[in-house]
């Protein structure tokens, strides 16, 4: 109950903030005494560290919901630094012995006791193996899945009541999104799936030599123990200039942009984090990538209509940027398609006449535009323009003069050829063989099928959009509906009627009976108002959504 509190407490300080673009409840909090609102975006950033581990996740993902918060936020939200002091390096020692289930002194030569760097999840140590190599050590906190898994539970009923009673909470579906966020986090918490993110994305970044992503020693790796090639460098945005008239920082800037390009597109993976405290000039002149724990996956669908949104965009095709969002996305009850299509086209004659704004601003607009329009875009957009623009803040600090539009545009033609040529692989070309083997077996009997049903008269049609479970379940409440009406109103007109006979049994000068039944009828009268108000909205609000193309 103290954190449920906790919890509402930040929710009434910020209610006329504009946080979740200002959400209204139509029905009630949870009384407490009064709290004072506030409208400042770093006291909101320190009031959610000061929540703990599950909030400060909490903040870095809702950076990449601008269609959720005000602008002035996110940028709040995207400086949150998890500044959390270092635990003893006896607990350190005590997970790692109990996940690996060998002694530290076995484990590795020697054992640094001082952390590399400390984060709210783990905290990292260095350490040698016993020929010789350096590696860095990764260890889960102790009690933090604990804490997690006790915090998500309050969020779960707080984002359904949302839901429920909120405007923008039928609009962005916040059990949706608080699953997708505790996903990512048990991913985060499982540090053998980050071993294989950091494998995979070796694999994957391999054609470009200017990238390197340290990787993972599996014999020294658990679900709470990372143990991974140690890499030396300096963060991206603190490289000294000696540093850089020694050698260009721009060839690194484009590999970056067209490697992260290739892993979204290509291999349908987003790492939406790529900033400059994951990324690491080396001494040996390469660009090292820490912290792959959070990555989206893109299913090929999806990534083709997400490929074709971003060469609308580049090509200043507004009408195609506004189709292809509309496609992937979820029409709500009071969607406006005029608005959404006139200021989607406006925002990229903008994009394409100014040439300053990116494209991840883009991105995120366009999903901007979409909520205030009631329309739901699907959060693999929202990380997309996440990941850009995180992109280009990091080429800014790497070569400032360099044209990202231009890498960008270049690279999605590369990444359309390699597309192309992947689907014209031997499996695929098999594949789609076999489908045409069928068609051709099949479509000769089936067409004799049809003109038989035809020379017959048996040819007939189905509406599937009304079920007849469904509709004999509405005419059912219908009907139940009128017939507790009419019981109300029989009991209602009942007790006046007998008010009039004298009784024994009285209560406030009126027959007993007569008062029963009249609070009997007026029970029954305020369900059916409640009822009404409060399920109707919810149910007229869900038969309104619709999926897909126009």
């Amino acid at each position: 109950m103290n954190r449920r509190q906790q919890i509402v407490r930040l929710l009434l300080r910020y209610r006329n903030s504009g946080v979740f673009s200002g959400i209204q409840f139509d029905g009630e909090l949870p009384r407490l005494e009064r709290v004072a609102t506030n409208d400042n975006p770093t006291q909101f950033v320190a009031d959610l560290e000061a929540l703990g581990i599950t909030f400060v996740k909490l903040g870095q993902v809702l950076s990449t919901r601008p269609d959720m918060i005000p602008p002035e936020y996110v940028a709040a939200l995207e400086r949150m630094q998890e500044n959390v002091a270092p635990i003893a390096v006896a607990q350190i020692r005590a997970v790692i012995e109990e996940d690996l289930g060998v002694p530290v002194n076995k484990l590795f030569a020697w054992f640094d006791p001082e952390p590399l760097g400390c984060g709210s999840i783990a905290q990292v140590h260095r350490a040698g193996l016993h020929d010789g190599r350096e590696v860095a050590v990764k260890v889960q906190k102790p009690d933090v899945a604990a804490q997690l898994r006790s915090d998500l539970a309050v969020l779960r009923s707080f984002a359904s009541a949302a839901d429920h009673l909120t405007r923008v909470g039928r609009k962005v579906r916040f059990s949706d999104w608080l699953g997708e966020f505790a996903k990512s986090l048990r991913m985060e918490l499982d540090f053998e799936t980050e071993a294989s993110n950091l494998a995979r994305f070796g694999q994957h970044l391999a054609p470009y030599p200017e990238l390197t992503v340290p990787q993972p020693l599996w014999d020294l790796c658990g679900r709470r123990v990372l143990t991974m090639e140690l890499v030396d460098g300096v963060r991206v945005d603190a490289i000294p200039p000696v540093r850089r008239t020694e050698q260009s920082m721009q060839p690194l800037a484009e590999a970056l942009v067209r490697g992260y390009l290739d892993q979204i597109f290509v291999h349908g993976e987003i790492h939406a984090d790529p900033h400059p405290g994951n990324l690491r000039v080396t001494p040996q002149g390469q660009l090292a990538i820490f912290d792959l724990g959070m990555i989206a996956h893109v299913p090929p669908r999806l990534r083709e209509r997400l490929l074709k949104l971003l060469f609308a965009a580049v090509d200043g095709r507004g009408e195609e940027v506004a189709d292809e969002i509309i496609s992937i996305s979820t029409r709500l009850e009071d969607y406006d398609e005029e608005r959404y299509l006139r200021e989607t086209g406006q925002m990229i004659a903008r994009y394409a006449a100014s040439g300053t704004m990116s494209e991840g601003h883009v991105v995120l607009e366009v999903v901007r535009i979409a909520t205030a329009s009631n329309l739901r875009t699907p959060p693999e957009l929202s990380l997309l323009g996440k990941a850009l623009l995180n992109l280009e803040g990091v080429c800014q600090a790497l070569a400032p003069t360099l044209d990202t539009r231009r890498v960008l545009e270049k690279q999605l033609q590369h990444v359309m050829r390699a597309r192309l040529k992947k689907s014209l692989s031997a499996a695929n070309l098999a594949s789609e063989t076999m489908e045409l083997q069928r068609l051709l077996r099949n479509g000769p009997r089936r067409l004799s099928d049809f003109l038989s049903v035809v020379a017959e008269n048996r040819l007939q049609m189905k509406v599937t959009g009304l079920e007849e479970s469904r509709l004999m379940e509405n005419i059912q409440k219908v009907a139940n509906r009128i017939a507790a009406a009419l019981i109300t109103a029989a009991l209602l007109l009942s007790s006046a009627l007998l008010m009039r006979v004298p009784s024994r049994w009285t209560l406030l000068g009126y027959p007993t009976f007569a008062i029963l039944l009249f609070v009997v009828g007026v029970v029954i009268g305020l369900g059916l108002i409640l009822s009404s108000l409060l399920f109707d909205r919810r149910t007229r609000a869900r038969a309104h959504e619709e999926r897909g193309h126009r």
